[in-house]
């Protein structure tokens, strides 16, 4: 029979009573799955630094592609550059050191930046609804000045909010759950809107049949198709959220409710989030062709560079 414990870190640790042997196993294979994260975060990391670095520098080099909407992608690419940058190789030192203070540093930067991440998707959500009601009125009721006050707020509440750790991790849970919740209610309730205000659009244009509006029908038909493309590249970005942060959103639920802890389930459902950071360079590449057009630019001209100086 085994019983179990916690160690300041609040990993979970089997004392057996039964041979050392079985200890030991355990022990051993608890050790072979930290390598094997550790292993994992590596070229993540490496690849979300590159990746969103040169995303930065592409919208920094090309001012022609710069407006609100593109300014929601920086917080985000910034979020993610972050995450490569501190929170994956604290949290990998925090795997092999299991230092206590490095795992409360690990918990609180991670989940702040990450919180970050979310916020802002959400924020994307909600700038492509607007744009797609509003119309012509956009750019006057989302300026520059809004979005950046939007952004410091949300940034600066995921850090307050990652300071409740220190005071309990129960209570940190279940304040993090409803967040992440909140965050996929309103993008989900905001592309259900923007899908019902296309399909609206495209049926009144059809039944419009005067010929002297023909014109402004062809003019208001290229319009809402852009705007539902615009509306189509963000939303690859909440699918790919939701995700990967699916399996940590289920964990913080049962270990808020039932204060259960499974250690290597949740090294590996932070791992899928770390995933997210890495991935949304290639969704930018894929989905957005100025912005590709601006990274395959500052690759030339950083290539160009290079072989002049050599």
């Amino acid at each position: 029979m085994n019983d179990t414990g916690e160690d300041n870190n609040g990993r979970e640790i089997i004392f057996c009573n039964g041979s050392k042997d079985h200890r030991c196993e355990d022990h051993a294979s608890l050790n072979a799955i930290f390598t094997i994260i550790c292993v994992l975060n590596v070229p993540l990391m490496l690849i979300s630094i590159l990746g969103n670095a040169l995303v930065l520098a592409a919208i920094k080099r090309t001012p022609s592609i710069r407006s609100t909407s593109m300014i929601l992608l920086c917080s985000l690419a910034v979020s993610d550059l972050m995450v490569g940058v501190i929170c994956q190789p604290i949290y990998i030192a925090d795997l092999l050191t299991k230092n206590s203070f490095i795992s409360q540093l690990s918990i609180m930067v991670g989940f702040s930046i990450c919180t970050v991440s979310l916020l802002t998707i959400s924020a994307i959500s909600v700038d492509r609804l607007l744009a797609v009601h509003f119309h012509l009125r956009y750019p006057i009721v989302v300026t520059n000045c809004r979005v950046k006050y939007i952004l410091g707020l949300m940034w600066s509440i995921s850090f307050v909010v990652s300071g409740f750790n220190l005071w309990s991790k129960r209570v940190y849970h279940l304040l993090v759950a409803p967040v992440i919740f909140i965050c996929l209610i309103i993008s989900s309730c905001c592309y259900i809107r923007i899908y019902q205000i296309v399909r609206r659009h495209r049926s009144e244009m059809r039944a419009q049949e005067v010929s002297v509006q023909s014109n402004n029908n062809e003019r208001d038909g290229t319009h809402v198709v852009e705007l539902r493309k615009s509306a189509m590249n963000t939303f690859v970005f909440y699918i790919a959220l939701i995700i990967c942060y699916s399996p940590a959103y289920i964990l913080l639920n049962l270990n808020g409710f039932l204060h259960m802890r499974w250690q290597p389930e949740w090294n590996f459902a932070t791992t899928v989030i770390f995933i997210n950071s890495a991935l949304n360079p290639f969704l930018y590449f894929w989905r957005l062709p100025k912005l590709r057009q601006a990274i395959l630019n500052t690759i030339r001209q950083m290539l160009c560079k290079q072989s002049e100086e050599n």
